[in-house]
């Protein structure tokens, strides 16, 4: 484990986001924000992530200024419009029906913020996702599975949906939920890890 030259707390619900901190050898602490994830109205994906973010890390560090605290939040986008969370086993269905045998963006926000620095950086990334074809009976059998539910887009690439994945141009981590090279440059850059 790197010891962090401060306390980090990451601002997130996400088991996902868990690991993959975790897998990156970060000590930190997790403080589940509770904010309003309602997308704004006429807000792109891009600026959804990244108000997202901030709003969480913003949230959090409120209640501990002298922690760094990292925000994230992650959507699917195609065709202009944001696939979040499906609330139901037909939404999940549909929203498979229309990323299969296409490319998709994974829009993911980040945000480190230390209220007692005067610290509060947010960024964003896309990568690209190329699904491949899907029957109907794949997708029924996947929803199924209820992997799909609780994940933006209605898929896991970390799961049982990286069988219906052809290929991925940027980062891996950001469609997993937190792009870890970029967050860990930034740490780097602020002292925040050895």
């Amino acid at each position: 484990m790197r010891t962090g030259l401060q306390r980090i707390i990451l601002a997130s619900s996400s088991p996902r986001r868990r690991e993959l901190l975790g897998n990156a050898g970060i000590e930190f602490s997790v403080v589940v924000p509770g904010c309003d994830e309602t997308p704004a109205a006429g807000e792109g994906p891009q600026q959804m992530v990244e108000r997202l973010a901030l709003a969480k890390a913003e949230t959090v560090a409120g209640m501990h200024p002298e922690a760094l605290v990292i925000g994230a939040d992650t959507t699917v986008c195609i065709d202009g419009r944001a696939l979040g969370k499906p609330e139901s086993a037909a939404e999940a269905r549909a929203m498979l029906a229309t990323i299969a045998g296409r490319t998709h963006e994974v829009w993911g926000g980040v945000s480190v913020v230390r209220r007692a620095a005067g610290v509060s950086l947010v960024w964003s990334h896309a990568t690209h996702v190329t699904m491949s074809p899907m029957t109907q009976e794949e997708i029924v059998r996947y929803v199924e599975s209820g992997e799909p539910m609780d994940k933006a887009g209605a898929y896991a690439i970390q799961g049982l949906g990286l069988q219906f994945v052809e290929s991925v141009s940027g980062s891996y981590s950001n469609v997993v939920g937190l792009n870890i090279s970029a967050l860990m440059q930034k740490l780097r850059s602020l002292g925040a890890v050895a």
